[in-house]
Parts: structure tokens; sequence; C-alpha cells
């Protein structure tokens, strides 16, 4: 191997450093639909949500108004799920046979 192949190689390598660059971010750049979008950031931060409501389940603690709200409101949206299921098949189902019998 050549002396300018294993210096290209060492500068590809190497992270620029800036005099004024201190190590912080500025804005959060994992934007879903990019390239180096990581989902598995979203999942551990649920997945740390979940192992906490698990725990203060546990404990016997009480929900609070707002979590009770919310999970209300998901188990009414799932029940309106299934209803709509059903009476969309229904009327599908009605609407076929009145054509067929057309």
């Amino acid at each position: 191997m050549s002396l300018a192949t294993s210096t290209t190689k060492m500068v590809r390598n190497s992270k620029k450093q800036y005099e004024d660059d201190d190590g912080r971010t500025i804005a959060d750049m994992n934007v879903e639909g990019m390239p180096w979008y990581r989902s598995e950031q979203r999942r551990q931060s649920r997945a740390v949500a979940r192992a906490a409501l698990q725990e203060k389940i546990a404990k016997g603690e009480a929900l609070t108004t707002r979590e009770t709200l919310r999970y209300t409101l998901y188990a009414t949206l799932a029940g309106l799920t299934v209803v709509g299921v059903i009476a969309g098949g229904t009327t599908l189902f009605i609407f076929v046979l009145w054509l067929l019998w057309k």
C-alpha cells in the first residue's frame, strides 16, 4: 500500500475539529424520513415510560387525572373502531345483497 493511499484513509476516518465547536447539540437532526433516522430512540423512550407506568401500578399508586382521561379515550376509540368495522361490513354486505337481488 502506498503512502498516498494510507494518508487518504486517515483523512476520511478522522472527524473535522473546529475551534468554536464545544460538542453541544443545537437541534436534533433525527427526523423521520431522513436516511440517518433512528427509530430505536423513540422505542427506548416508550419502553422507559411503560416501565415507569408498570412500576407505578406495582406500587399501587393511582393514575393522575390526565392519565385516566387518556386511557379512557384510548379505550373508547378502540371500541368505536370495532363498532365501525362491524357496521361497515354489515352495510357492505347488505349493499351487495341488494345489488344481486336487483
